[in-house]
Order: C-alpha cells, then sequence, then structure tokens
C-alpha cells in the first residue's frame, strides 16, 4: 500500500525577484544549491534541487524571473521560463509577508494563466519571520484571493526553517503517485560546472552596489587534477564583463578584491564537490554581451 502512495513530480517557484525562491530551495533541499542575492535576476540557469522525502520525491527547478524583456538575454530567459511552466506538476507563486501584493504578482498570475492553464497553481507567503501574525493572515488572504479559491496557500520563513515541512507535504498532495525519478542522496541534476559557475558568480556579486549583476557571465573553462596534489582540482574560471569599468570594479584595488571572490567561492564550492579545488579566476571584457546573438550562444545562453 505504502509504495504506491509514494508521489513524485516537478515544481517551480515564481514570483518578482527577491521574494525568496533561491532561499526557500535552499531549505527544502537542505544544501545551498541555488544562488541567493539580495539583487534581482541573479538566477540564470534552470538548477534543479530535489527534495527527498519517504513519502514523495520534489523536484525544483528554479527558473529566472520572468519580466519584460528589454535586451535578447532577457527574452531568451523569457522563453526558458515559458517553456518550463508548461513542463512541471506544480507552481508555486511566492509572495513575501512585508511587501503588498501589486502589479508585478498580478501580471506573473496572468502569465502563468496564459502560458500553462492546466498546470496546478498554490501561493506561499515567504519570509513570515519579519512580521506579526496580523500581517501574515492578511497576506494570506490577499494571496488567497489573487489565486482564486481552489489554490492553496502556506505561509513559510525558509531561514528559520518553519513551515516548510507543510510546504513539502502540501505540494507532494498535488503530485502525481509515481517512483522516484532520482537515486537517494541526489541533490541536484545540474553538471557540477554550472554550480561552480553559480557560486562564483555570486561571490562577485556580493556587496556591489551598482549595474553587475546583468552583466555578468561565469564560464568555467576547464578542470584538471592539481599537478602538485592528487586529491585537489584545478579549476580554471572567466568572469566576463561588458566594460572596463566593471572589470575594474570586480578586481578591486591591487585585485583585493577578486581575492576576495576567489576564497568565498573556493569555499562553497569545496563544500559542494566535498573535494579541496584550486581556483584560477580571470576578468575579461566581452563588450555588450548581452545583446550580441553569438556572444550569448558562447556564454552559454
Amino acid at each position: 500500500m505504502a509504495d504506491r502512495e509514494f508521489r513524485s513530480g516537478f515544481v517551480c517557484f515564481v514570483g518578482r525577484p527577491n521574494t525568496g525562491k533561491s532561499t526557500l530551495t535552499n531549505a527544502l533541499v537542505g544544501q545551498k544549491i541555488a544562488i541567493t542575492s539580495s539583487r534581482p535576476q541573479t538566477t540564470r540557469h534552470t538548477i534543479r534541487g530535489i527534495v527527498h522525502r519517504d513519502h514523495a520525491q520534489l523536484i525544483l527547478v528554479d527558473t529566472p524571473g520572468l519580466h519584460r524583456p528589454r535586451t535578447l538575454l532577457g527574452q531568451r530567459l523569457n522563453d526558458l521560463v515559458r517553456d518550463t511552466y508548461s513542463e512541471v506538476d506544480v507552481i508555486a507563486l511566492c509572495v513575501p509577508a512585508d511587501e503588498k501584493i501589486g502589479p508585478g504578482d498580478k501580471w506573473i498570475v496572468q502569465q502563468i494563466k496564459q502560458m500553462a492553464p492546466k498546470t496546478t497553481v498554490l501561493g506561499v507567503v515567504t519570509k513570515i519571520d519579519k512580521v506579526g501574525r496580523d500581517q501574515v493572515a492578511e497576506q494570506l488572504l490577499a494571496l488567497s484571493q489573487l489565486l482564486g479559491p481552489e489554490a492553496d496557500v502556506v505561509p513559510v520563513s525558509a531561514v528559520k526553517g518553519e513551515q516548510v515541512e507543510v510546504l513539502v507535504d502540501v505540494i507532494a498532495s498535488k503530485m502525481p503517485e509515481g517512483p522516484a525519478f532520482y537515486p537517494d542522496g541526489e541533490l541536484t541534476d545540474e553538471p557540477e560546472e554550472t554550480l561552480m559557475a553559480e557560486l562564483i558568480r555570486e561571490a562577485a556579486l556580493e556587496g556591489v552596489r551598482d549595474e553587475l549583476p546583468h552583466s555578468l557571465a561565469v564560464v568555467i573553462e576547464e578542470v584538471l587534477p592539481y599537478e602538485e596534489r592528487e586529491d585537489m582540482l584545478d579549476v580554471h574560471a572567466i568572469l566576463y564583463v561588458e566594460r572596463p569599468s566593471q572589470k575594474s570594479i570586480i578586481i578591486g584595488k591591487g585585485g583585493s578584491r577578486l581575492k576576495e571572490v576567489g576564497t568565498n567561492a573556493r569555499h562553497q564550492i569545496e563544500h559542494i564537490l566535498g573535494t579541496r579545488i584550486y581556483l584560477n579566476l580571470h576578468v575579461k571584457v566581452a563588450k555588450d554581451w548581452q545583446r550580441d546573438p553569438k556572444q550569448l550562444g558562447k556564454l552559454g545562453f
């Protein structure tokens, strides 16, 4: 009986930038997989986190935020989102407890209904640790009205771990019955190079207050055994920016900032790979790469 009731499927968290989607992904998976940043538009790749429970397996598909595109890159990111919406079993709209529901949220709901009318949608009120109970209740009601009476709405705090298991159970209940897609213990099906590039990108964006997010792409050139030590890997990565001024921001005075980026990224990568690495970072300027189809292709978009 128990075997038959096992459920598995794909879920995608959507919402305006900074609504806590990546933090929630990491809380559900139990390890850092999606990059988290206080900057909008930082997630570029469909990184899947895999949630293993006794009764279910949820595959989390993390998409770039859906937005009104201004560049060719923006258009390609939106196409990626559209494909994802129609292929998942559940779409979970994330709205933070401490921000009023606005036109951006309404626009996303409208897009979901157009692109994936048959997909089950549920609401998640995130960051409930930031406000009082009354405000959480108000937001639950507002989100419920936005999504319609048939949609479940769950309040969570990914940072505090509150209600995370409740959310897992609600999502699992919407999944089709069926066996697990991935073996136990696997946390993501992304290639290791993609995870490395995302972690380097996150470290480079940390604390930078100008227009870097869209303009920064990271490419892993090669991963080799480290010559001097068998238990280490030698990772070579290039950080591409659009302008020389951005290059100097990333490198910092006397290379100090790039060194810091390297140290932070190395710790994160070693944690995920479970092996020591030697990280070589180089910064290059690729003029206006976001608008150039050839360069976009070269950088993996």
